[in-house]
């Protein structure tokens, strides 16, 4: 069996000391570098800015600045890095602010050493932690009620109908496979429509793509 490659630079954040070091031996162990460990957000905010990781474990609950804002801060200036959210608390709310907030995944901190360096190598592949499907099942449960204002987006104009209908469908939490087929198109098609509408859009990945369809209004709760 082929052992992993190097897996991405990754910036750890936990006020837990206990957390950042054990995440810190476990990642080390599997062959993924650690370039950094934070105790708040202030501080991973800070840090990565020097350290520009790929991929940033962050606390939700820290203090100075919660996991949520370091998130959005650490996005709107390293838009090519992927973060991941962690928490003790199994709660739809958090996985949906997370989510909105620009994540790319979401773990809690008992997670076992084989699924956190699995998530860390996925995510740092610019892949979603969250199956469509389960992101789709958490939006419709926590988005505002149907009936509210969509909320406008200035780009989405710039998709083609065809693009709209794949972000459409992919709100739905349709595969690549499930979308080639019901559209009558190859996967490969499906997957340059893809590439395309993250671009337009400044997705990072198919979980902000479902946040997107139901906040645009593309989709609505039970639709």
């Amino acid at each position: 069996m082929t052992a992993p490659g190097p897996g991405p630079r990754v910036l750890i954040a936990d006020d837990q000391e206990l957390v950042r070091t054990g995440f810190r031996l476990i990642l080390t162990a599997r062959g993924i570098e650690v370039v950094g460990v934070a105790a708040d957000g202030v501080e991973a905010v800070s840090m990565a800015r020097a350290l520009r990781p790929d991929v940033v474990l962050l606390d939700i609950r820290m203090p100075r600045m919660d996991g949520l804002e370091a998130a959005r801060r650490i996005l709107a200036e390293l838009p090519d890095c992927r973060v991941i959210m962690l928490t003790t608390f199994d709660l739809d709310q958090y996985v949906y602010a997370a989510l909105a907030a620009g994540a790319s995944g979401f773990l809690l901190k008992d997670v076992t050493p084989e699924h956190l360096a699995a998530a860390v190598r996925l995510v740092g592949t610019g892949d979603a932690l969250l199956a469509p499907s389960i992101t789709r099942r958490l939006v419709e449960r926590c988005a505002p009620a149907a009936g509210g204002e969509p909320a406008p987006h200035r780009d989405l104009a710039a998709l083609t109908p065809r693009e709209r209908e794949v972000l459409t469908l992919m709100g739905r939490g349709l595969s690549n496979a499930e979308l080639a087929e019901g559209l009558t198109l190859s996967e490969a098609t499906v997957k340059t429509h893809v590439a395309r509408i993250f671009a337009k859009l400044s997705l990072r990945d198919r979980a902000q793509a479902v946040v997107l369809a139901y906040e645009t209004g593309l989709v609505t709760p039970g639709g």
